[in-house]
């Protein structure tokens, strides 16, 4: 079977054990079915609320995943391919590495306030080491014959980075990318439902405190069927792209 069909088939094969769950504990205050979602669904989108938020949540996405990886990508780059730079900021990126997610957020809030700029530094924060670590190990790998015809050629800075330097780091990119994208959406969340007034993470803290299972359920599945359209029309395209010429 293709790789679509697949994955619809898995999908519906979720659908029908979280149909049959729903329907062995029969209290949809507590686990509504699929089917039971479709009208607070159908609500939320004629009302206009679920594509405000969505949007909004999506801009806070591309905000911090652009900033995370611009700013992973210069110091991997400059950590991997200086042995006495690497040395002085490893320890800072292990640090980094190993500070959780929350803490960051709540001093983000702190320091910077109740805004916007705090909630995508704290979203970006969280997501440079992990970037700077894989664009790091690519650095590491770069084959130092193409450094040497390159000096011996006396290639331009910018055209030695834009065509050698950068196709041996695409896959590692590209899986930065993958793999930022994945954590970036969720802490957006975890950042809305602590300190924004907008956003799918805020309407899941309303309905939380509403009790409101199925709303909950109805902006959360929302959000992650958006970022599994990403993830499957963009992403995973890409990353197959940039990684083509290993099977060539």
């Amino acid at each position: 079977m293709s790789t679509p069909v697949i994955r619809a088939v898995s999908l519906l094969a979720f659908l029908a054990a979280w149909s049959v769950l729903a329907a062995v504990g029969n209290d949809p205050t507590v686990l509504p079915s699929p089917a039971g979602l479709w009208q607070p669904f159908v609500q939320e989108i004629a009302s206009g609320e679920l594509a405000t938020h969505l949007t909004i949540t999506v801009a806070r996405v591309i905000a911090a995943f652009c900033l995370a990886m611009l700013a992973g990508l210069v110091l991997g780059l400059l950590m991997g391919t200086q042995p006495k730079l690497d040395r002085w900021l490893d320890p800072w990126l292990v640090v980094f590495l190993n500070l959780p997610a929350l803490v960051l957020i709540v001093l983000c809030y702190l320091w910077i306030g109740l805004n916007e700029i705090a909630a995508i530094t704290a979203v970006a924060l969280n997501k440079i080491p992990n970037v700077a670590t894989v664009i790091r190990e690519g650095a590491r790998a770069l084959n130092p014959e193409l450094k040497s015809m390159a000096s011996v050629y006396r290639v331009r800075p910018y055209t030695y980075l834009r065509h050698f330097v950068m196709p041996q780091m695409a896959p590692f990119i590209a899986g930065a990318s993958r793999s930022g994208i994945a954590v970036i959406w969720k802490v957006v969340l975890v950042v809305e439902f602590l300190g924004r007034s907008s956003g799918i993470g805020f309407q899941i803290h309303l309905y939380f405190q509403l009790f409101d299972v199925a709303m909950v359920l109805v902006y959360s599945l929302s959000f992650i069927a958006f970022m599994l359209a990403i993830e499957w029309l963009l992403l995973q395209p890409a990353e197959k792209r940039v990684r083509a010429w290993r099977h060539a």
